[in-house]
């Protein structure tokens, strides 16, 4: 096991990392600036960074009318990992200090293999990277799965789509595998962080993050910080109910969004499409064993009527709870991500027209309800910034 990584000896260094970490290089004068630090005080701290091996010194700034002042920036050696496990998919990736994704890779699995063989897979693509030459050390892992999960204890709590996760101890099994601090979080707080960081969002304090893949979940940012409730199980919107007759969801209760348009409710309409109604689909659903919510993207690109109407009505009720959402909350911006995300326009339009005709005109008069456009990689990324705010943070013992 490696030797546990450096970490900031007080609140200074602390912000001092975090300002290199979100602003890059930076000269001694510039960093004195913001912090507001003696210049003997701020030589003091920094020497402690490059001691400690977490910055260096890069060169000298231009002259602002004297001595010209040393840039300094994060030590390249610096690496965060991210495992973003999703119901049906792994993604690997390790991110340089200033959380630049240096490599990723990725592989579809099922969640429902458990915790043990899920998580041995996420170590072998981790390995292709070390094999890469990518990681001379790890100084922290973010993972993100796709159920309510227990912050403080690390561990996915009751997941309904997770069988053999319940109190799985991920963060220690991780952290004792990898010699580093961890962090375990669910993948759509993840896909907020990243937004936050480089997406959309990253001017926005207080927005939702949507997902709307297997299952649905809301990331929800307030002021600047992931909001997780109590117990860790804020923004679990796939399991509100959204009509008392509607089908069984996999948590159980009848009706709830998820159980009428996540992805493998989608899947099941489109197939039942496809057995009368629909053509296209049944030809793809002949083609490909299966039918998926990319195949009903496929369609409705077609023209075809159903698939077209399968993405209405599940954008009308995605659209109806998060109407409520934002009259509850009154968001600066609404993200929508995820692989049923990938349906598109279509699928924005339905949910921009309820929102914003079912929620108050002082709550959506200047709300963007937008895509993502981070591309698969906001789990990824949020992943290292959760790791990456917990490393570069000082809490007294």
């Amino acid at each position: 096991m490696m030797r546990m990584p450096a970490r900031p000896q007080n609140v200074h260094q602390a912000r001092l990392l975090r300002l290199l970490r979100d602003e890059g290089p930076r000269s001694r004068a510039e960093l004195g600036d913001v912090v507001r630090l003696s210049r003997s005080k701020l030589a003091v701290e920094l020497d402690r960074l490059v001691e400690l091996g977490l910055v260096e010194g890069a060169g000298l700034a231009a002259s602002r009318g004297g001595r010209r002042s040393g840039i300094v920036r994060l030590s390249p050696r610096l690496r965060f990992v991210a495992f973003d496990i999703g119901a049906t998919s792994i993604d690997v990736a390790v991110t340089d200090g200033e959380l630049e994704v240096l490599g990723h890779v990725g592989e579809q699995c099922d969640v429902r293999q458990g915790a043990t063989v899920v998580l041995d897979r996420a170590l072998d693509l981790l390995g292709k990277l070390r094999d890469e030459g990518l990681i001379p050390q790890v100084h922290g892992t973010g993972i993100g799965v796709p159920g309510p999960v227990s912050f403080r204890d690390g561990m996915p709590v009751v997941p309904p789509i997770m069988p053999g996760w319940d109190r799985f101890p991920v963060r220690d099994a991780i952290g004792q595998e990898l010699g580093c601090p961890v962090l375990v979080d669910n993948d759509v707080n993840l896909m907020a962080l990243g937004e936050l960081h480089a997406g959309l969002a990253r001017s926005v304090d207080d927005f939702l993050l949507v997902k709307i893949g297997t299952g649905i979940g809301c990331g929800i940012v307030v002021d600047g910080a992931i909001y997780r409730g109590v117990s860790g199980s804020a923004g679990d919107i796939g399991h509100i109910r959204v009509d008392d007759d509607g089908p069984i969801c996999a948590c159980g209760n009848a009706g709830c969004l998820e159980a009428f348009f996540g992805g493998a409710a989608l899947a099941r309409d489109a197939a039942a499409a496809a057995s009368g109604e629909s053509p296209q689909l049944a030809a793809l659903l002949e083609t490909h064993g299966e039918l998926t919510a990319e195949h009903v993207g496929m369609a409705a690109a077609a023209g075809d009527p159903v698939a077209v109407r399968l993405i209405r009505e599940g954008g009308r009720h995605v659209g109806q709870v998060l109407a409520g959402l934002v009259s509850f909350f009154n968001p600066g911006l609404v993200i929508i991500a995820g692989g049923v995300a990938g349906l598109g326009h279509a699928l924005l339009a339905e949910i921009r027209s309820v929102v914003y005709r079912r929620s108050a005109p002082l709550a959506t008069g200047n709300l963007p309800i937008v895509l993502s456009e981070l591309a698969g990689t906001a789990g990824v990324v949020g992943g290292a910034r959760l790791i990456s705010d917990h490393v570069f943070s000082f809490t007294a013992a």
